[in-house]
């Protein structure tokens, strides 16, 4: 009986195939609808994800500014300042911390020969480009004996070097920031754009030292970076950095602090948990056409139980029971959401590398996603098909032999 249903149900969707794709299309669009909709929401994490990862999420970025006496939220920068020797202070007081970077930026305008480009100059340590995962294509970052020397020597990234030197080889030349020169001793690889749309490789590391009495004439830094040695450290290392801040800062109890510290592993958590909103809310919203693709199976199956009067009259009165009849239309229904649910997950997966290779935004594709949406296309069959089916089991065999 199982496989005679089965049977009788893939004939039947062949006998009407303009009525069968029409209803399979619902099926289709709300299965792969769902799949590329989730696809894209965890790109989006991923994307999320990668970004943080870049800079580290075991980092915390220190900046100036945090309230005054009345609570007012100073700006970022503003209030008292940090100097280098705070960064220095937590470096040796502090347990757990495994780098230490400050710095200063501020775009300058860039001349090279006939060639200029604004662009945003760093001024800062070493130990940065380790924290920042910077990696060098050509020549080599700056030392410590160029922080001490205020030497004026520049790291410069793809961008800039591509727009100073288009006729290529960096290395060695000399470049003007605001008119004062700086030898070129290294070149960044390319890291692309970062989650924010902004162009990683457009910027120029100089000595922090040069940058503060050469460039901006100031002692203070903008902000402190500090890399704990894993992410279970990295509250520790976050109150103990605040406590030295504040005694360095005199800061008295009960007192706001004048800076802010930022913690990129909070960041991330708080990140992830927004991107997880977004992949729901763009499931459910994709869900919501399977949901009328299974208002189709209804409709088609109460038009079929219709056509099928007489033949369920026959069957009826030749013996089969209340639950041949149901069995045999539940299983129609069923096969019409396994069937539409394989193609939707194909138009699914086919729509995710389309939106990724055209559009060029990054898609993953969860296998647990395609589960949920076949089995959700089933379901729908199932629920959808009760009524068709029920309604069809109850005709009474008499009334139904009469029906024309």
């Amino acid at each position: 009986m199982f496989n005679e249903s089965i049977k009788m149900a893939l004939d039947g969707m062949i006998s009407n195939k303009l009525r069968t794709f029409l209803t399979l299309l619902g099926i289709i669009i709300g299965v792969g609808a769902v799949i590329a909709m989730v696809s894209l929401g965890f790109g989006v994490k991923e994307n999320i994800k990668n970004n943080i990862s870049k800079l580290g999420s075991n980092l915390l970025v220190i900046t100036a500014g945090g309230r005054t006496a009345t609570g007012a939220r100073l700006a970022a920068g503003e209030g008292a300042k940090l100097t280098y020797e705070d960064g220095e202070a937590i470096m040796k007081q502090v347990d757990g911390v495994a780098r230490m970077s400050a710095s200063v930026n501020k775009s300058y305008q860039l001349v090279a020969g006939n060639q200029n480009w604004t662009s945003r100059v760093e001024g800062t340590t070493p130990s940065n480009f380790e924290i920042q995962s910077l990696e060098i294509e050509d020549g080599h970052i700056f030392r410590n004996k160029d922080l001490t020397s205020r030497n004026r020597v520049a790291v410069i990234g793809k961008t800039v070097a591509d727009s100073l030197f288009p006729e290529g080889d960096p290395l060695g030349k000399m470049m003007r920031i605001n008119k004062a020169p700086f030898q070129v001793i290294g070149v960044l690889k390319s890291k692309g754009q970062s989650g924010m749309g902004q162009d990683q490789d457009d910027v120029v590391y100089i000595p922090l030292t040069t940058a503060q009495n050469r460039m901006m004439g100031i002692t203070y830094v903008q902000r402190v970076t500090l890399q704990a040695e894993n992410e279970n450290v990295i509250n520790d290392v976050q109150a103990e950095a605040e406590e030295v801040l504040r005694v360095r800062h005199k800061i008295k109890a009960g007192a706001y602090d004048d800076f802010t510290v930022r913690n990129m592993a909070a960041i991330m958590e708080t990140m992830m948990e927004t991107a997880n909103s977004i992949t729901m809310l763009l499931g459910c919203i994709a869900a919501i056409s399977l949901l009328v693709g299974g208002i189709g199976i209804m409709n088609i199956m109460l038009v079929s139980v219709t056509e099928r009067t007489r033949e369920i009259g026959i069957r009826k009165a030749l013996g089969a029971t209340y639950n041949n009849i149901l069995l045999q239309f539940l299983l129609e229904a069923m096969v019409i959401g396994i069937v539409g649910g394989g193609l939707g997950v194909v138009l699914g997966v086919g729509a995710s590398f389309a939106i990724s290779e055209f559009a060029g935004w990054n898609t993953v594709i969860s296998v647990w996603a395609i589960v949920i949406a076949v089995v959700f296309s089933i379901g729908i069959g199932l629920f959808f098909g009760i009524y068709p089916a029920r309604k069809a089991a109850l005709l009474d065999p008499i009334d139904a032999l009469r029906y024309e």
